[in-house]
């Protein structure tokens, strides 16, 4: 990742919290404040110093609900650039210091677009689950001397 100039935002599962969207898809929007008001306020209890609280959203409705909870950063799934610039819109009115991260769907296709949105951060998953393998190979031919 770093060889190719990105950058990982965290190392393993210990080292931050992310909240993820079937996490929460029982709840009904009335109930996701509560419900992640209390997650964001346990897990910056209970978890050592975590690099963020993150909570995956799939939609903007959700994002209203959990933008005033205060975490550090939300992840839009798969959201097409148009709600991905709402999303960032209604993150300055609600929460500017709320971060915005785009994930789902990127490719160098549509990496632009996304980056255009005003979005803080772009994920791309292809990097870690698609990334073609590089085989080598080292042959040793022994000389007789």
């Amino acid at each position: 990742m770093a060889c190719g100039g990105g950058r990982n935002h965290r190392i393993g599962l210990y080292d931050a919290v992310l909240v993820k969207d079937n996490h929460i898809a029982h709840l009904s929007l009335a109930a996701l404040p509560a419900a992640l008001g209390q997650v964001i306020r346990e897990a910056r209890r209970r978890t050592p110093q975590p690099a963020f609280v993150q909570i995956e959203v799939d939609t903007l409705a959700q994002l209203e609900q959990v933008l005033p909870l205060g975490p550090d950063m939300v992840l839009l799934d798969n959201m097409p650039p148009d709600k991905l610039r709402q999303a960032v819109a209604l993150r300055d009115r609600l929460a500017p210091k709320v971060e915005l991260e785009a994930s789902g769907g990127v490719t160098l296709d549509t990496v632009r677009a996304i980056a255009e949105t005003g979005v803080d951060r772009i994920s791309v998953g292809a990097l870690t689950h698609s990334s073609p393998a590089l085989d080598l190979g080292l042959d040793i031919e022994a000389t007789r001397g």
